[in-house]
């Protein structure tokens, strides 16, 4: 049998089709609900972690900087102490006071450089003992949340276990229900429902009100959504409605409510704006 066109499919079966669509990705929003902020606090612990990994990362750099200078400096000091042993060598041969005193303020000079080395080496010991003691701390927090990251990864994983399969289901259902809907239409949906505080872009008619932000609706008006002659949206919240009947829901002849047949729907009660927004939808026909 030949896959029918959605260009030509008629308003009612594309609200129908519309409203099948929007009953699968709600019941996987309130599948996804079930992990809680689980998933960001994964990903919290993850960035954190990442933090903490190039911090001991740039310590260790600095550690190593420490290093290098302490041995410039043995260096130097060796250097120095040469110089002031050659020196002391040389004034056992000098002739005159002058040189005398030039070989004793070049033994002054660079004993003041050996002091000045090992006083820059106590500094760079210091410094290199509270980075160890940093690292430490770091690396020591990183256990902790790499602990506190497995804890929420095992849990997460479980949820989403349970919930698997079925989440498969309905996005395969999602699928085949989207190549159904006419581009523009279902482009339109998705605008609509992601604008939408409780991600609901098509609403039945609730006891002569939208569904979605629950404002007040004319009775010719909805009069138009139970002939389903053309796609009519909200005037205050811009959501696709459509009638009870199409939604295959049942109303309490007694009260007017509308209760679905596989159990009743929440629905979010959001504030009606000021601005009227696009009455009828006629380009997304």
């Amino acid at each position: 049998m030949a896959k029918k066109d959605p260009s030509e499919l008629s308003v009612e079966e594309r609200l129908k089709t519309l409203y099948q669509l929007q009953t699968a990705l709600s019941s996987i929003d309130e599948k996804r609900m079930l992990r809680g902020e689980l998933p960001l606090e994964v990903q919290d612990l993850e960035d954190e972690i990442e933090g903490l990994t190039t911090r001991v990362e740039k310590i260790t750099g600095e550690i190593a900087d420490y290093q290098r200078a302490i041995a410039q400096k043995k260096g130097e000091i060796a250097d120095a102490q040469a110089s002031v042993e050659r020196y002391k060598a040389q004034l056992d041969e000098v002739k005159n006071n002058r040189e005398y005193d030039t070989l004793s303020k070049e033994i002054e000079f660079q004993t003041l450089e050996i002091e000045l080395c090992n006083k820059k080496i106590r500094e760079a010991n210091n410094k290199i003992a509270d980075k160890e003691q940093e690292k430490a701390n770091s690396e020591a927090l990183i256990a902790e949340r790499q602990g506190d990251l497995e804890v929420k990864k095992n849990e997460l994983e479980e949820i989403m276990e349970e919930t698997r399969v079925e989440e498969e289901k309905l996005k395969e259902q999602v699928k085949t229900l989207e190549a159904k809907i006419e581009g523009r239409l279902l482009t339109s949906f998705k605008r609509i429902r992601k604008n939408a505080r409780n991600g609901l872009g098509i609403v039945y008619v609730q006891r002569d009100a939208c569904g979605g932000c629950f404002n007040k609706i004319p009775p010719q008006r909805q009069l138009d959504i139970k002939m389903h002659k053309k796609i009519i949206v909200c005037e205050y919240c811009g959501r696709i409605m459509i009638d009870p009947e199409l939604a295959g829901v049942k109303i309490d002849k007694a009260t007017g409510a509308t209760e679905e047949k596989k159990g009743r729907a929440k629905r979010t009660i959001r504030k009606s704006s000021n601005s009227k927004k696009t009455t009828d939808a006629s380009d997304m026909e």
